[in-house]
């Protein structure tokens, strides 16, 4: 079943609660995540939301995996074994329980379309959007999310493990779960320092 495209959208207003949400949106610790997560309703809105990104050609160059708590487990001790060949296999251990703690996490996969006239680029762009979506709706329904992506993105012994395909590449894998309180903020960029407006 298709959205249907003949309906007008209502034209934007100002809301101060999502100006609220942009200003102290933060990643959350991985590690620290906890249930609740979304789930039923919660998790298919979550989804239809993040499916909402810029696609420059309508091409939806992406596919998300969700991965419950048992892939999950599973997918963190094949991991561990590969990890004793990494140049630090204390590290690479380690970070996979930002994998394996997390109530829910949604692998994006960039899916490009080579030899269209929409550049890859742009294509991988939109993967990065999808994954902005996420964390976006997950606050928006009351949950804490993280981006993330570490040595496993990157392996290809490990991207086999996730059905990566050849051509495609991780975006990310957001976490989603609880936080038993809000993180601590972080340094941000100034404008002034990043930021050039031109007459």
């Amino acid at each position: 079943m298709t959205e249907d495209v003949s309906r007008a959208l209502p034209l934007p207003v100002r809301s101060e609660e999502l100006l609220q949400r942009l200003n102290t949106r933060r990643s959350a610790p991985a590690q620290n995540l906890t249930a609740p997560a979304p789930q039923g309703d919660d998790l298919q809105t979550l989804l239809s939301l993040a499916l909402r990104s810029p696609d420059h050609g309508k091409l939806a160059p992406w596919r998300l995996v969700v991965l419950g708590p048992q892939t999950r487990a599973d997918l963190a001790q094949k991991l561990t074994a590969m990890a004793e060949r990494l140049p630090d296999p204390v590290k690479g251990k380690a970070v996979l329980g930002k994998l394996a703690n997390p109530p829910l996490t949604v692998l994006v996969v960039s899916s490009p379309i080579q030899g269209h006239k929409v550049p890859v680029w742009e294509q991988e762009l939109s993967a990065g959007a999808v994954c902005m979506n996420l964390e976006h709706a997950a606050n928006a329904l009351g949950y804490s999310a993280s981006w993330i992506t570490d040595w496993y993105s990157f392996d290809a012994e490990a991207l086999a493990l996730f059905g990566v395909k050849n051509g495609e590449k991780v975006a990310g894998f957001i976490h989603i779960g609880t936080l038993p309180e809000g993180p601590l903020e972080r340094p941000r960029p100034l404008v002034s320092e990043r930021v050039e407006i031109l007459p």
